[in-house]
């Protein structure tokens, strides 16, 4: 059943990268705050290290992710196998948020596909990984990616996301800071 690995290996690394979807939860300190659970698709994971990995993070209609992270970094990444051998895999971690403007942000983004609609990266030093049967997940076939936020991201140009980023991505909708620019 369950098991709590120290590094993620070849095996996990195949099993993670095999995934067309993976899920990332977050919570802000507050007790009343909302929690939030994004499902992420496209090509936009990367392991970095055996305890390392990072995701690109574009343009949703919330921003909660990264106000959480920037007050308290905690977060967790899921992958479930719908195909194949049944598994579901959890990264436990300490995530910071790297914006366009950060030194470090050309030196990453170097290593996925290029999208307009990117915001950030999404970097997560992994303190805990496990995995577990993923007995109870469905079966399901990928039939395709969705086109619509390449579209909607082409049609508004780089000032209408800009204008979005600055309506919808400054504050979570608890409040929190969201995105610097």
């Amino acid at each position: 059943m369950g098991k709590v690995h120290t590094a993620i290996d070849d095996k996990l690394a195949k099993m993670i990268l095999d995934q067309r979807v993976f899920f990332v939860a977050t919570a802000p300190l507050a007790s009343e705050g909302n929690l939030n659970l994004s499902p992420k698709g496209l090509d936009s994971l990367r392991i970095l290290g055996p305890t390392t990995v990072a995701y690109l993070d574009v343009i949703g209609s919330g921003v909660e992710t990264i106000a959480h992270l920037k007050e308290n970094r905690r977060i967790v990444l899921m992958f479930c196998a719908f195909d194949g051998q049944p598994n579901i895999v959890r990264l436990h971690g300490r995530g910071r948020v790297v914006e366009p403007h950060c030194e470090e942000f050309p030196v990453l983004a170097a290593q996925f596909p290029k999208y307009e609609s990117t915001r950030s990266i999404i970097v997560v030093e992994v303190t805990r990984i496990s995995d577990s049967c993923g007995w109870g997940v469905p079966r399901m076939k990928h039939e395709g990616e969705r086109d619509q936020l390449f579209s909607w991201a082409k049609k508004k140009g780089p000032e209408g996301l800009k204008a979005y980023k600055q309506e919808k991505n400054r504050r979570s909708i608890d409040g929190l800071p969201g995105l610097a620019e």
